[in-house]
């Protein structure tokens, strides 16, 4: 089971992206050792979507956006962009699952933590809005395989 709700902004820093610009190639740039878990976060992410968001690229990494034809203003920052809803990204030492309503909804984020303990067993390693799998994701992604 992967943890997704709601609707979301994701910020992300400029040492966080890639130049890639499909999907594909990104993919192609996560280590050998990750990319089975990578591409299992990503499958369990696109199968979870709300109707009619859609992945593309997305602030250097592979996002999943609420596209202009559901949300005509766009990203508040940069109306020309879809609304951001998360963001997946291979770092040097974790996977990143980047969720900013975790950071913005109290609610929310209490209920997140209260359900990965119970997929996990473990508390989950976060951020702000950020929530990190280490080492390749083997032992901290809570989804059922």
């Amino acid at each position: 089971m992967l943890l997704i709700r709601n609707y979301v902004i994701v910020t992300l820093c400029d040492n966080m992206q890639s130049k890639a610009t499909r999907t594909q190639d990104y993919l192609a740039e996560v280590p050998v050792d990750r990319i089975n878990y990578f591409k299992k976060l990503r499958e369990t992410i696109s199968r979870n979507l709300p109707k009619g968001f859609v992945e593309e690229m997305n602030f250097g990494t592979i996002g999943y956006v609420v596209p202009h034809d559901l949300y005509p203003a766009g990203y508040r920052c940069d109306p020309e962009v879809p609304l951001p809803f998360v963001n997946i990204v291979s770092h040097k030492n974790f996977i990143g699952f980047y969720h900013m309503g975790i950071y913005a909804n109290q609610k929310l984020s209490e209920w997140f933590v209260k359900e990965y303990i119970k997929q996990c067993d473990r508390k989950p390693d976060m951020g702000k809005s950020c929530i990190r799998f280490k080492k390749n994701g083997s032992d901290t992604l809570p989804i059922n395989w």
